[in-house]
């Protein structure tokens, strides 16, 4: 009879169980394992944001009742976490604010991981955040990761009576292919008025930039000017704040500061026109 305590038994059964551990560490753990900087595998706590941050806003009442809306807009978190969360510390004190618009270049480099250090920074606001994707966030296998984690490319919601149109701006990243910005799918959205009593649209690469596709410059313009009901144009990209009339229209082009800048832009909008815009640093 074989002794079961013997070292070669007990070395067999050692074997046995180191390597049944490590079977059931690798199926329960999977997410925590990495293979490549450029994989889009998105846990599940880090998928489809928009879509839950969409449902937790319209879950909510609005802070300000049904005269006004207040809104935060901010743009490129890119590698600014430690401004990230100054960031929410600040938006946390401010009364009355619905939700965060963040205007695109979430990441740096277009990782999974980037987008899920400044989710982990943003998820402490005391409001849901929506954001639009950016030139950076197409990098590599960014495209694919931003739908992972966020979701659309294109979206609309509406708001205590505003609708916000979000798109995809970044016409450099295809190669200007005349596809993107989609201006059919925008001239749907502004054409919908359904309980809606005023539009705004939110995007990375404003019209007037030298990223934007030029063949669509005129027709996305014209887009725009033909909707009535249209109050404010939100970009990124720029990094540095400005209010502007590049076109001649009926609605102010707002550029939004970046992280790095620690200020960002909170507006008021009245649900009958009109609007109130303070730059808060932080």
């Amino acid at each position: 009879m074989k002794n079961p305590f013997s070292l070669p038994s007990v070395r067999r059964r050692w074997g046995g169980w180191a390597a049944g551990l490590a079977a059931l560490v690798l199926l329960t753990s999977c997410e925590l394992f990495e293979f490549s900087p450029n994989q889009t595998h998105t846990p599940e706590a880090y998928r489809d944001l928009t879509r839950k941050n969409l449902e937790a806003l319209l879950a909510r009442p609005n802070p300000l009742g049904d005269d006004s809306l207040r809104f935060v807009f901010i743009s490129d978190s890119q590698r600014f976490y430690d401004e990230a969360a100054a960031f929410v510390r600040s938006v946390n004190q401010q009364p009355g604010v619905a939700f965060v618009a963040l205007g695109g270049d979430v990441s740096d480099f277009g990782l999974v991981r980037e987008m899920r250090w400044v989710h982990d920074r943003l998820r402490h606001l005391n409001v849901p955040y929506l954001t639009v994707i950016g030139n950076h966030d197409h990098v590599a296998n960014g495209r694919q990761a931003y739908q992972n984690v966020y979701g659309p490319l294109n979206y609309s919601f509406t708001y205590a009576g505003t609708r916000f149109i979000c798109l995809d701006t970044n016409g450099r990243e295809y190669g200007f292919n005349g596809r993107v910005p989609d201006v059919d799918w925008l001239r749907a959205q502004l054409a919908d008025s359904a309980g809606v009593t005023q539009q705004v649209v939110l995007c990375h690469v404003p019209p007037e930039d030298a990223d934007f596709d030029p063949q669509l410059q005129a027709p996305y313009v014209q887009a725009l000017g033909e909707a009535p009901m249209l109050a404010l144009h939100l970009n990124g990209h720029r990094h540095s704040f400005g209010i502007s009339n590049p076109f001649e229209l009926h609605v102010p082009f707002i550029n939004s500061y970046g992280f790095e800048k620690r200020q960002y832009v909170m507006l008021t909008m009245g649900r009958t026109g009109g609007f109130r815009l303070q730059t808060v640093p932080y």
